[in-house]
């Protein structure tokens, strides 16, 4: 068990999914002139600390429920090839949701209890994912969860808690990131559509096959392409 191993296990190249949406809220909350560093920094840290949390916790369940095997195309898994165990990736996934809920803490003390209910759906999510056979990921109700949450949710919120204030737009405008969440999402189902199917693991791409993945993804990215328009 190394840095290196706990590095790729928090699956570095997809953080920017959960980067993106605070980077759009603080833009506009700057356009609005609110920007607020504490607060910025705060909800950025605490949406990398939540992906996180849910790439260790995703690590963990999928070792056990047989989504990971040796045919596996994409990232090595951590726990399935035995870098962290199981043990340690568990104490890895309780730290990092428990620094994201002391984020969310901060930005309740700034912007109301509001935002302690919506770190704590955050992190019920990130667990839910992939935990159990009725989890999201395994019976392929992930995606409408990653648009909202890592669209309008952390648009809008992040907007919030800089401004004090509300602005519809900041939903729109996060459909954009949402959007590519879903994508990036469809590409990796798509990529284990055949070890997902074995371990019963029921995404969209399991379900509706690599043609409906496909035009997925492309009304995805040609809807978050018209959002910024």
């Amino acid at each position: 068990m190394t840095i290196t191993a706990w590095f790729l296990a928090a699956r570095p190249k997809t953080l920017l999914a959960s980067v993106s949406p605070v980077a759009i809220g603080t833009a506009l909350a700057a356009h609005d002139g609110g920007l607020h560093w504490g607060a910025m920094v705060a909800a950025l840290l605490g949406a990398i600390c939540i992906q996180i949390g849910t790439n260790f916790c995703n690590d963990y369940f999928d070792h056990f429920q047989g989504a990971d095997t040796q045919d596996r195309k994409g990232p090595t898994r951590a726990v399935a090839s035995g870098l962290i165990s199981p043990r340690m990736m568990a104490v890895g996934t309780t730290i990092a949701f428990s620094l994201s809920a002391a984020f969310a803490c901060y930005l309740a003390w700034r912007a109301g209890w509001p935002f302690l209910v919506l770190g704590a759906l955050s992190i019920a999510f990130g667990v839910l994912y992939t935990a159990g056979r009725w989890s999201l990921a395994y019976t392929g109700l992930g995606d409408p969860f990653v648009l909202v949450f890592f669209g309008p949710v952390a648009v809008a919120g992040t907007h919030y808690v800089q401004t004090l204030t509300w602005n519809w737009s900041t939903v729109i405008a996060g459909l954009a990131p949402g959007l590519i969440a879903v994508g990036l999402l469809v590409v990796n189902n798509l990529r284990d559509i055949d070890e997902d199917r074995i371990a019963r693991k029921r995404t969209l791409a399991v379900r509706f096959g690599a043609t409906f993945s496909r035009f997925q993804y492309l009304l995805c990215m040609f809807f978050a392409a018209l959002v910024p328009a």
